[in-house]
């Protein structure tokens, strides 16, 4: 397994990583070797039998071995890609059954993951080295899709519906993913001049060693830090308010966005579509 990226393709951060990679360099290869093949082949006819004054030119006829040939010799290969890929597709499908769960909600513009504590992280999937991790994805809205490179696994997330899909990393470090669906143009420019669209719903991948993945459970499960000391809730809240991209919906200065402003909200009583009135 090779974890250094090539000119093609990421690094192999997964179980799956190099049974993708074969299949995809045996297409590779093939597809270059009978280009290679076949071009040069029309280019030799093309010089031998060009057209000379004076001979007449004649039907080739008919040649049954050589089109038996190119009839069953393709069909070998595409045998052998369906084993291939069917038998990537079961392995890359079906989780093990000691799998951990961790829960993925897409949303317009962002990505929140669940852990087995209840802790809620967005835009970064933390997971232990070595341990197989099954993740449950849903949607909130549109159509999006969780696509890790690194991994070779990506799944539709679909409004209305659960789907699946697991992975087991085998290095520590950082990958990113991506949305690869596209699921909308940028939203209006948020108040520091900056946008939220399908090209912002990008984070990343981090694999901790064995040792450190349970005191990640619990440090995550309390208030943030800064400089070595716990954030006040104020400063709780504005760390939320940005990695939970609340602002590409609701302002702070009462500048009128998609949802209603937060100026002057907390504290106070509110209507609800309802009927029933809340306390923010």
């Amino acid at each position: 397994m090779n974890t250094e990226p090539t000119v093609q393709l990421p690094g192999q951060w997964s179980t799956v990583a190099p049974h993708v990679d074969w299949v995809f360099y045996f297409i590779y290869w093939m597809s270059v070797i009978l280009f290679v093949g076949i071009i040069g082949t029309a280019l030799y006819f093309v010089w031998k039998y060009q057209r000379k004054p004076g001979v007449q030119a004649e039907p080739t006829g008919h040649n049954l071995p050589l089109e038996v040939g190119w009839t069953v010799a393709p069909v070998i290969f595409l045998v052998l890609l369906f084993h291939w890929g069917f038998q990537g597709y079961v392995q890359m499908t079906v989780p093990p059954a000691n799998a951990m769960e961790i829960r993925v909600r897409a949303r317009k513009w962002s990505w929140d993951f669940e852990y087995p504590n209840g802790a809620h992280v967005v835009n970064e999937l933390h997971a232990p080295v070595g341990r197989p991790v099954k993740l449950i994805i849903s949607s909130e809205d549109v159509l999006h899709s969780f696509f890790v490179p690194a991994f070779r696994v990506k799944r539709d997330a679909v409004p209305g519906m659960y789907g699946t899909m697991w992975f087991q990393a085998t290095t520590t470090g950082n990958t990113p993913f991506f949305c690869a669906e596209y699921c909308g143009a940028a939203d209006t420019a948020n108040q520091d001049g900056s946008w939220a669209g399908h090209f912002s719903m990008i984070g990343r991948v981090i694999i901790h060693p064995e040792a450190e993945w349970a005191p990640f459970l619990e440090r995550i499960n309390g208030p943030p830090q800064e400089n070595g000391a716990v954030v006040t809730p104020a400063r709780w809240g504005e760390i939320l308010y940005r990695s939970s991209q609340c602002f590409t919906c609701h302002s702070v200065d009462g500048a009128p966005m998609t949802g209603p402003t937060w100026r002057g909200m907390f504290g106070h009583n509110v209507d609800l579509q309802d009927g029933t009135n809340v306390m923010v």
